[in-house]
């Protein structure tokens, strides 16, 4: 889709993309008062500084939108409408040994009892490895820590997810 085509869709359907690229309800209703727009690095812009806006709890929102690292099974159920984009941002999991993809899904369910979210990072380019190696080195932050830095990896997220819906 251009940003052309984006600017020319319905609001319904100007929300549906949006909330691929990140899932708080806020987050999407700020983002949508900038369309039409002709300019792609603005919108960028706007789409970091209005998160940085959003509250704890929608940052949490949007934590709910991603399979847990790793996770193939989630990939394909809950997330459908983003699979696509999330297995290809996972694809270094599809790589990895079957040790490594069970010290996964133990370091998400440990990380996911201490801080309430699933473990979000930027995956893209990281191999399983280290992913592993991240989400074992950030269980060990304060809860308040963390929540800054998942933050910060769903911003990349977002951003790239913008970027690939207009392509």
């Amino acid at each position: 889709m251009t940003l052309a085509e984006l600017n020319t869709i319905s609001q319904p359907q100007l929300r549906e993309e949006l909330l691929k690229c990140c899932g708080s309800s806020t987050w999407v209703k700020m983002m949508m008062t900038y369309f039409p727009t002709d300019n792609m690095e603005e919108l960028l812009e706007n789409a970091e500084e209005l998160w940085t806006e959003c509250s704890d709890d929608d940052w949490k929102e949007a934590f709910t939108h991603h399979p847990k690292i790793g996770d193939v099974e989630s990939l394909t159920k809950k997330f459908a409408s983003t699979a696509e984009w999330a297995s290809g941002e996972q694809s270094a999991v599809n790589t990895a040994s079957k040790e490594t993809i069970e010290a996964l899904a133990e370091a998400n369910r440990l990380y996911e009892e201490k801080f309430d979210y699933i473990f979000i990072v930027c995956a893209t380019g990281k191999s399983a490895e280290e992913m592993l190696g991240l989400l074992q080195e950030r269980i060990n932050n304060k809860p308040e820590d963390e929540l800054r830095i998942a933050a910060a990896e769903q911003l990349k997220i977002t951003k790239l997810r913008l970027q690939k819906l207009i392509a």
